[in-house]
């Protein structure tokens, strides 16, 4: 299975061309800049438009307006072929996505996130994440912005690949003994188009 993995595109969708072929089209969050509805569904008519087999997306802080959106709401909006995960998962030909959103407003928001990566299963192959894992291409400037407990939840159940983005000066791959991870966001840190969508196997 090929995977086709892009992150942070902040309503610039629509200037990727060329896109790669690949079995699943997965994307990291912040598909929005301002977090208005009518962004995310503009990437929505986008996304589910575009000729992949299956496709699959999460939320970034970004996307903040659809905190408290119950996932079977935004669901009704896609195609068949097209999944929102939020805390939640799906299996695709037998290989186990769990995607876990990254909001920073509203009420009991980091409780939420805590309890999200509580949720995420053992048996995961693929986890999708906007935040990184602390130390892992999480780092802009002198700051790491990544989480030590999501490192650690990676470290427990092992996924083959843990795809994310969020911090855009620290675009690339990294390989553990076990999994490998990806930031794939396509803008710099000037949020210009400037990085690829990461071309993975499985």
């Amino acid at each position: 299975m090929r995977l086709l993995h892009l992150s942070d595109t902040h309503s610039q969708h629509r200037s990727l061309t060329d896109l790669p072929p690949a079995d699943v089209i997965i994307h990291s969050g912040d598909v929005s800049f301002a977090g208005k509805g009518e962004e995310v569904m503009d990437f929505i008519d986008w996304f589910g438009g575009l000729d992949y087999k299956y496709k699959i997306f999460i939320a970034g802080n970004h996307d903040f307006c659809l905190d408290g959106k119950a996932k079977e709401r935004i669901q009704q909006l896609l195609p068949r072929n097209c999944f929102y995960l939020n805390a939640s998962g799906v299996e695709i030909e037998g290989v186990r996505f769990w995607g876990i959103p990254y909001f920073l407003s509203g009420e009991l928001c980091i409780e939420k996130y805590y309890a999200a990566l509580d949720s995420i299963p053992c048996d995961t192959d693929i986890l999708i994440t906007h935040r990184p894992p602390l130390d892992i291409l999480d780092r802009s400037g002198n700051i790491h912005y990544g989480c030590l407990d999501l490192l650690q939840k990676v470290l427990e159940i092992k996924p083959k690949y843990h795809l994310f983005g969020h911090i855009h000066d620290a675009y690339g791959i990294q390989q553990s003994a076990d999994t490998t991870f990806s930031n794939a966001s396509v803008l710099d840190g000037k949020y210009l188009l400037a990085n690829k969508p990461v071309e993975l196997e499985v």
